[in-house]
């Protein structure tokens, strides 16, 4: 495996510091970052809103379960507890999606501890717009058949796709990177 898409969140704490961190601590294999975005929770739990964004990485050393235990990581070290199902986080790091070395798409449906494509990106704008920022031309597959992000966000509820704004926060300084 050598590319992921991860999906960034946090509500609790310094939600900003906390996406940083992921950015940090990816380094090198980042090969981009969409603007960060505020979205409402989803999932019915009462709580603050959330900071979101998606960072796309690569690193051939890495396998579709390296980048679980990643994310999982570093969850840990931002204090992330696991208490209520879609409850408040310091940080969440979803594994959105995997590509092998070849550019094929990992799909791995059967295993509960990484399911591949993530099984609710598709329904999740908060995933979808950040995504289409870095990854315009980007398919997730969808029972069986690959789809455009695109497509999929037009699908979503207006109020769904209207509550993820963008905003001017950053989460690395593009002016530092090289050429």
């Amino acid at each position: 495996m050598s590319r992921a898409v991860l999906s960034i969140g946090s509500n609790l704490g310094d939600r900003l510091a906390h996406l940083r961190d992921v950015v940090a601590a990816l380094g090198e294999r980042v090969l981009a970052v969409s603007p960060v975005y505020t979205t409402a929770p989803w999932g019915g739990v009462e709580q603050d809103d959330y900071l979101n964004a998606v960072v796309v990485a690569e690193d051939p050393a890495f396998d579709d379960y390296a980048w679980l235990r990643f994310g999982q990581d570093l969850e840990q070290s931002s204090g992330r507890v696991r208490e209520i199902r879609w409850g408040a986080r310091t940080l969440d790091v979803d594994v959105v999606a995997c590509t092998d070395a070849t550019g094929a798409a990992v799909v791995r449906a059967t295993d509960p501890a990484l399911i591949l494509p993530h099984p609710q990106a598709h329904n999740r704008a908060f995933v979808l717009v950040p995504w289409l920022d870095v990854e315009p031309s980007a398919r997730l597959r969808v029972d069986g058949v690959d789809m455009p992000i695109v497509d999929l966000l037009a699908g979503l509820d207006p109020a769904e796709r209207a509550g993820v704004v963008r905003t001017e926060l950053v989460l690395r300084d593009e002016s530092t990177r090289p050429c």
